[in-house]
């Protein structure tokens, strides 16, 4: 078959092996290629897409097929969602706003030639490229643990198989048995997360194994939303969870995962489930074309765009970009940014300044629901913070009932805004 726009189109999501000549695609039109699916590139490339009324050629390079939200995923581990609520597909991308969906890893970016090699062989011409990549890891953050590791003590950072598996293996803890949680350094992906996942464990193991523990072992002194979570913590699961901090070891970390063991400040205890999250950096793409310093990658605020290279937009987790935190919320936000200042670099059409905002929600118990969030806007030196709000201790359950629709709320909007 001749390859085509319409009949590109018309077959929806596409495998690389379908590109045998992309520089046919969308020829005449400036091409932007987006790099993940997630809160970042998904919004990017369907307000790209929408937004150009088709005078932009899109390609989407997302090697899953189904993408599963980190954010609510913590609420399966803890039985108020199902997995294949927090899935999502790419197939309204394709079909309702034309963006060639291709499932592939990009494996290489040449910045002089402006082209992006995939897996499969194909090679992507760009006139702009966003990088949304999410988070990969540290190599070492953890003495005792790397990915070969990931089965035996899960991460459960990058949702799907890896949050079925720590789901199952709290569930098949001992009665009276141990649960180990070693947590990130600054910064990471969505601050609250950990505590949240605590929270969620000790829901389960409340209802099913009321007599268990929960050992969380922390290089960091104090943690987002730590008066809530620790007042959420004493009022539903008194003396289940044992949080050590930076001041009492929890900086001082080894694990064994062949033996089932985590070593805190020398004293070691065996455990029967353990979440290793390691420490965090920009995803491995953003190495490999070049624009990171350090973990993070450098970017302009009222852009996106990298402070390395102009072509190149980066957001969500792997940008460095100021005051946000690194959360699902954060990636769409910027998403939308990005693509008015593609879009106007592209075609002429009017950009307005950046205005940025975040929440982030978390769920302690059965409808008790806590938040934290703010407003931002761009600088010359970054994306700054200009107010905030947060949840506060002693509120009624009426209030944080509320707060919990009203996460569940913002899901299903933010989704929506992503995929459909």
């Amino acid at each position: 078959m001749t390859l085509n726009r319409r009949n590109f189109i018309g077959a929806g999501v596409v495998t690389a092996a379908s590109l045998a000549a992309p520089m046919v695609l969308g020829a005449g039109k400036p091409r932007v290629v987006v790099i993940g699916g997630g809160p970042g590139g998904a919004t990017a490339a369907k307000y790209i897409a929408k937004g150009s009324k088709g005078a932009i050629d899109v390609t989407l390079v997302e090697p899953s097929r189904t993408y599963y939200t980190c954010f609510f995923s913590n609420l399966y581990i803890g039985g108020f969602r199902t997995l294949s609520s927090i899935a999502h597909s790419y197939g309204t991308l394709a079909s309702k706003y034309g963006v060639n969906v291709v499932h592939d890893w990009a494996v290489g970016i040449d910045r002089d030639a402006k082209t992006v090699t995939l897996a499969g062989g194909a090679a992507l011409s760009y006139d702009r490229l966003v990088l949304s990549p999410g988070i990969d890891f540290v190599d070492g953050s953890v003495p005792g643990w790397d990915l070969t590791k990931q089965n035996k003590m899960p991460h459960a950072y990058k949702a799907g198989s890896q949050t079925e598996l720590l789901k199952a293996q709290i569930e098949a803890m001992p009665q009276g048995g141990t649960f180990a949680m070693v947590a990130p350094p600054n910064p990471y992906r969505c601050p609250p997360g950990p505590y949240e996942r605590i929270s969620m464990v000790a829901h389960v193991l409340k209802e099913k194994n009321p007599t268990a523990k929960i050992i969380v072992a922390d290089p960091k002194p104090k943690f987002s939303k730590m008066g809530l979570f620790q007042e959420g913590w004493a009022d539903h699961y008194e003396g289940m969870i044992d949080w050590i901090g930076s001041d009492f070891g929890g900086d001082n970390v080894e694990v064994n995962a062949d033996e089932m063991t985590v070593s805190i400040d020398g004293e070691v205890t065996k455990v029967d489930a353990c979440n290793v999250i390691p420490g965090m950096k920009a995803g491995r793409i953003c190495e490999m074309a070049g624009v990171t310093e350090g973990n993070w990658a450098p970017v302009n605020g009222h852009t996106m765009q990298s402070r390395i290279d102009e072509n190149i937009h980066i957001l969500g987790d792997s940008a460095a970009q100021g005051d946000m935190p690194k959360s699902g919320f954060a990636a769409n936000s910027q998403a939308k940014v990005a693509a008015m200042a593609i879009r106007g670099a592209l075609t002429g059409s009017k950009v307005f300044p950046a205005k940025f905002s975040n929440t982030c929600w978390s769920l302690i118990d059965t409808d008790n629901g806590v938040k934290v969030g703010a407003t931002y806007e761009a600088t010359d030196e970054k994306i700054a913070k200009i107010d905030g709000f947060i949840s506060q201790t002693g509120e009624d359950a009426d209030l944080r009932k509320a707060t919990f629709e009203e996460s569940v709320g913002w899901y299903a909007g933010i989704t929506s805004d992503m995929f459909t």
